[in-house]
């Protein structure tokens, strides 16, 4: 049977010009020389470390001349501002990301609220770069600068190579930035939704992004109420999923692969309140990593509890 497909032309910019690549809206903050909180809109940053190593981080790309990256390149931290599906706001990404203006242009008129982050609070004589209120969630980071000698890397009116291979100023044009996630903000909704499970109506209303194209206009869908489709289910599947969700429970008290087994058979929209309730013994009694033993004594405490209340 003949391809049904066509063979289209790579040129620069390919995942917009010549292909459909959807993407996150960003508005990333960043220090200005006199302190002010420049604002830039980006969809072409995504996770680069997600786990295995000793940090988590996100990897952005952009021009090496815009605002964000010379500011990248002087203070080495930024604000990752995830912002939800309304049109105004995404009308607002779109005059935010258009180069030309200066920061002071940008959000002297912008219907943006700007507050201190947490990592500004927890260092008040430090210098972060504002974030955006209106955000569902938050990502503050700081550049790695230490990959690929990126720390050699200053801010010049024109690049020259060599450049980097995947960290710093990577082309003519071009950088790339592998952001530490400092800390992960988040609306109170959402963050509760994460913590106790979550259900289609909990989901932020996040925008999908399909950028710049035909000279004068950008492209987004609307978002619509998310469908849940079942994993199919596996021997083992049902440790595995516990596994996953105690992994993420707390991050000072582990369990063990054992201890999780003891949980296989309870019903999930119970687990988070089962795990939560370990987790609170375990720190009550100074455990860091809860073992089947543990298990034992905190089922049998359960137990107890549960005739108590009987008689």
């Amino acid at each position: 049977m003949p391809s049904t497909f066509k063979d289209l032309r790579i040129v620069d910019n390919f995942y917009q010009t010549s292909s459909f690549f959807p993407m996150p809206t960003i508005v990333i903050g960043t220090l200005c020389e006199d302190g002010l909180t420049n604002l830039g809109s980006y969809s072409l940053c995504f996770p680069y470390y997600i786990a295995g190593k000793e940090y988590y981080a996100m990897l952005l790309e952009c021009r090496n001349n815009s605002n964000t990256a010379v500011n990248l390149l002087r203070t080495g931290k930024c604000s990752l501002n995830f912002i939800p599906d309304r049109r105004k706001y995404f009308k607002e990404a779109v005059r935010l990301g258009y180069p030309g203006d200066t920061p002071q242009e940008k959000v002297k008129d912008t219907i943006f609220t700007l507050e201190k982050g947490l990592r500004a609070q927890e260092d008040p004589d430090g210098r972060y770069p504002e974030i955006i209120a209106e955000s569902f969630q938050v990502f503050e980071c700081s550049w790695d600068s230490s990959l690929d000698n990126a720390s050699e890397d200053t801010v010049q009116e024109q690049y020259n190579p060599p450049f980097r291979n995947f960290n710093g100023i990577t082309s003519t044009f071009g950088a790339h930035f592998i952001l530490k996630v400092e800390r992960i903000l988040m609306q109170e909704r959402y963050h509760a939704a994460i913590v106790n499970g979550m259900r289609a109506g909990r989901f932020p209303r996040v925008p999908v992004d399909y950028g710049y194209r035909d000279n004068t206009r950008f492209w987004y869908t609307r978002f619509r109420r998310p469908l849940a489709q079942l994993i199919p289910k596996k021997k083992g599947q049902e440790l595995s999923s516990v596994v996953y969700a105690a992994d993420r429970m707390d991050d000072q008290v582990k369990f063990t692969e054992a201890a999780c087994a003891r949980l296989v058979n309870v019903p999930r929209v119970f687990l988070n309140t089962a795990l939560s309730a370990c987790v609170k013994w375990a720190k009550e009694n100074g455990v860091v990593e809860i073992t089947a033993e543990h298990m034992d004594i905190i089922n049998d405490k359960r137990s107890k509890e549960k005739g108590r209340r009987r008689s």
